[in-house]
């Protein structure tokens, strides 16, 4: 790594004008202490924004560096040290570090051991779950506190719209026809930032593209871009469908139901899909038992799969568990006499049962979402139950269990604001 590089690196990067748009992100919280903060999540999803932030609200604010930058290219950890260097005959002595897109340097967690040993506040950012999971479990257990970052939640796009959320809360008339309207564009759109400001679909094509060769295949040497591409449009078209690795492999032509578990954790890893389990007392049970696959974005699933109107309750269903992701609850599916889509687990036990249909109107759908739902409800031992849909409400009281049916809109709406706090800077920032 030349020095005069990585001068002209710091130097432009120090030059790069941020926008501030003041969108408050949900279930982000950062704790005021030295431990090391870790901002992970896909790719464009407001990572660097956030990072952005909290470096302007520090007065520290020098030691920055994005590894995502073709000149860094060759950077490796032994240029840590002339990093070091550099930031301190440059801008004096300093003890707040941000480095974004980090995981790009093998053995980067070393150094920031190292840089926290020495009572230095640390922040990053990465896209590879993976990776940040092993090394930071390897080299800095007890040491960091990590963040999963995702693309904008029904309330974040609100706010990015610049609507008062305050003046939304009587749940009027007025007030329904508001959040539902924005809740079809939402639902239609997704979260990503920089689409929901330019709705340009080439944007999100170009962001699929730089995930999928950048993030997956380059990253763990992929030669076969078919199968890939093939075992993405699949599992987004048939979101929240079972499935197991026998069944993808046949699907995509890949003779070993492994490859396509490694594919799978490969695109988990890259935060483009999630897949979640049926519970089961049994971890064994749970491994060889049918999957759930769930998509990141809903606007970018609708622009890589094939979506027709019957999918509508599947991509409604893919929303609320986006939003349980975004409150970092422990998901799995239910199944034993009947399927319920969601159920909870806190601690050593399930303490949630939710189902999400499109529409109740038919009176054999209400009633397979019902009965699937007090099966959950019954295995569990668990007095209430939510069914989410797209725009009913009710209340069902069946013997000693209650039942509360309501819009996922409204659902999402009144999840509350878990604002960010650092330094008791934060009132507001962006993302």
């Amino acid at each position: 790594m030349q020095k005069l590089i990585l001068q002209s690196v710091i130097s432009d990067q120090k030059a790069l004008k941020w926008e501030s748009s003041a969108v408050e992100r949900q279930h982000v919280s950062i704790i005021d202490d030295d431990s090391v903060v870790v901002i992970s999540g896909i790719r464009r999803c407001g990572k660097s924004t956030l990072l952005q932030a909290i470096r302007a609200k520090n007065k520290e604010q020098d030691y920055y560096l994005n590894f995502d930058d073709e000149r860094l290219i060759h950077f490796k950890v032994e240029n840590f040290q002339l990093l070091l260097e550099l930031f301190g005959e440059r801008f004096g002595k300093q003890t707040r570090f941000y480095f974004d897109e980090i995981q790009n340097v093998s053995g980067w967690e070393r150094f920031v051991r190292r840089l926290h040993d020495y009572g230095n506040k640390v922040y990053i950012t990465g896209s590879n779950a993976s990776m940040l999971s092993k090394e930071l479990g390897t080299h800095l257990t007890g040491r960091y506190q990590q963040i999963e970052l995702y693309p904008f939640s029904f309330l974040e796009y609100l706010k990015l719209k610049g609507t008062d959320l305050h003046s939304l809360d009587h749940f009027n008339t007025d007030d329904k026809v508001v959040l539902k309207a924005a809740f079809n564009e939402y639902f239609k759109l997704g979260g990503f930032p920089a689409f929901l400001k330019s709705t340009n679909t080439e944007y999100l094509k170009s962001l699929y593209e730089s995930v999928l060769y950048r993030d997956v295949m380059v990253r763990n040497g992929i030669t076969n871009e078919q199968e890939i591409l093939e075992l993405m449009f699949f599992v987004t078209s048939n979101t929240s469908k079972l499935i197991s690795y026998n069944s993808l492999a046949k699907v995509i032509g890949v003779k070993n139901a492994t490859t396509v578990k490694q594919y799978l954790g490969f695109l988990q890893d890259a935060y483009m899909l999630s897949v979640v389990p049926k519970y089961d007392v049994s971890v064994k049970k749970q491994l060889l038992n049918a999957k759930k696959v769930y998509g990141i974005d809903l606007g970018l699933m609708r622009q890589i799969s094939f979506q027709h109107s019957e999918n509508q309750g599947r991509l409604l269903e893919n929303l609320v568990f986006l939003e349980l992701k975004r409150q970092a609850k422990t998901i799995y599916y239910h199944h034993n006499k009947l399927e319920c889509d969601f159920v909870i687990k806190e601690k050593n036990s399930i303490t949630q049962a939710i189902q999400v249909c499109w529409s109740m109107h038919d009176d054999k759908t209400k009633q397979r979402e019902i009965n699937g739902l007090l099966d959950a409800m019954t295995a569990y031992h668990l007095k209430e139950g939510l069914i989410l849909t797209e725009d009913e409400s009710d209340s069902i009281l069946i013997e000693d269990k209650k039942i509360n049916m309501m819009p996922v809109w409204l659902w999402l709406f009144k999840t509350k604001l878990n604002p960010i706090k650092d330094d008791d800077y934060y009132d507001d920032y962006a993302c």
